[in-house]
């Protein structure tokens, strides 16, 4: 069934009319993987930690509201500004409600690792998008390691931490590339005995292993495979997040596809294992150049400055794959641009994310006029002209950005629904793609049906 053959009533919508180029300077929210985890281990530390570049979405805010919830003491400054009076592990208090994580799953599945190393009782949920998300995935291993997690039908959340005796290190080979469940292990490895060890089958990115390191702890890294020893205590430091790249996509995506383009992105996150989209449209004939590279926090960081071009399409090489996984659906639009045929393999994982997001972007592209083939675990997208019409970003954030910059290779309007959930990781998208050169529009309630042809 097409998806948006039938109305549909959407908290908000994504008007747009045809546009040809983005031009200007922009400055993206903070990356969502490194807000996470500065709460969660600012949290934990010993003194006071001050982050810098918080990203202000909301899956961020819940985690910050997790640790409130267990007693510590958070103060908010100016934007992006937070402070975390850490007095270590022992003073937390398990929390008396639920912890509600909206649509983060990076939320749940680190927390959940870090509560079950901690032995602190909880009840994480979720959303209707997270709690249909798989979980066995975290809680299989942590159970190996002597946690008792229950979960909802299905392994899907709420997930119920029980208390227990103090966990026990394992070594783990993960069936898939995943950063989420590396971390989980990781961290619930953090306060087990002995040593943990996670193996990968391919590179995720590694923002803990990195940051865990800026709060004193050891953590080795050799190949495909990272190791902690538990016991282990965190410092408090102060720390920068820098731009999350997962949102610099839909920027690098528009204006490398439409020529006569310039943006500039500053202050954007450069870490290897995140720079996979850039690998990708650079093969595609991207015009993408690093400048004012330099380090922040452990992490490097660089403005990215963009010049329009007619991209190529390309058999996407799997190496890149899980190096570029939460910006596929912003890639899926620049195979849309492009001459020729794209190929896109290996990429199952995105059928797990907060949507089936292959179905979701092939559906969404194919009412919009592309030509596109979904398969298990990718697609086949030849370039061509979209006509416009309505996509229905079915409430994943990263889809309904990415239709929204379909609008520059469009001949006429696009409506995308559901799009409220683009506040958990960038709430001020619409905003800065106006000012960039995007024909948006806002529209909250509202009640959209497609055409009838």
């Amino acid at each position: 069934m097409n998806q948006a053959s039938m109305p549909k009533s959407a908290g908000k919508t994504f008007i747009l009319e045809p546009a040809t180029t983005l031009s200007g300077t922009v400055r993206v929210p903070g990356d969502k993987s490194m807000s996470h985890r500065s709460i969660m281990f600012g949290a934990i530390a010993h003194g006071v930690t001050e982050v810098s570049g918080f990203l202000e979405g909301e899956d961020s805010l819940h985690t910050l509201d997790a640790f409130r919830a267990m007693g510590v003491r958070i103060e908010r400054g100016g934007a992006g500004e937070v402070t975390l009076y850490g007095n270590g592990v022992a003073a937390l208090t398990p929390p008396q409600n639920p912890i509600y994580l909206g649509n983060s799953g990076t939320g749940m599945r680190l927390l959940t690792g870090l509560m079950a190393g901690m032995n602190i009782p909880a009840v994480l949920t979720g959303d209707a998008s997270l709690t249909g998300r798989p979980m066995r995935r975290i809680v299989n291993p942590l159970e190996q390691m002597g946690a008792s997690i229950s979960t909802g039908e299905g392994g899907m959340p709420p997930l119920t931490i029980a208390k227990t005796g103090a966990l026990t290190g394992i070594e783990y080979t993960c069936p898939m590339a995943s950063a989420q469940v590396k971390s989980a292990i990781l961290l619930a490895g953090l306060h087990a005995k002995g040593t943990t060890t996670v193996h990968e089958p391919a590179v995720t990115r590694d923002h803990t292993e990195r940051m865990l390191r800026g709060f004193g702890v050891e953590v080795s890294v050799t190949g495909l495979s990272a190791s902690i020893i538990g016991g282990q205590t965190l410092s408090a430091t102060a720390l920068t997040v820098p731009g999350d790249i997962s949102s610099s996509a839909f920027f690098l995506v528009g204006a490398s596809m439409t020529p006569g383009s310039e943006l500039i992105l500053t202050g954007v996150g450069m870490n290897p294992s995140r720079t996979g989209v850039i690998d990708i449209l650079k093969l595609m004939g991207a015009r993408i150049e690093l400048i004012n590279q330099r380090i922040t926090g452990g992490e490097p960081i660089a403005d990215l400055h963009v010049n329009g071009s007619q991209l190529q399409g390309i058999e996407v090489p799997e190496e890149l794959v899980s190096l570029a996984i939460d910006e596929f659906p912003a890639l899926f639009v620049a195979a849309a641009s492009a001459t020729g045929t794209t190929v896109i393999t290996g990429a199952e994982e995105l059928r797990v994310k907060e949507t089936d997001r292959i179905q979701v972007m092939a559906d969404g592209l194919r009412a919009l006029g592309g030509d596109i083939h979904d398969t298990p675990d990718g697609a086949r997208v030849t370039g061509k002209r979209l006509a416009g019409g309505v996509a229905d970003s079915c409430g994943d954030h990263r889809t309904a950005m990415s239709f929204a910059m379909a609008s520059l290779i469009a001949d006429g309007p696009i409506t995308v629904l559901d799009c409220a959930n683009v506040n958990t990781s960038f709430p001020d998208f619409a905003a800065i793609a106006r000012a960039t050169g995007l024909n948006i529009e806002e529209r909250d309630n509202s009640r959209v049906a497609e055409p009838v042809n």
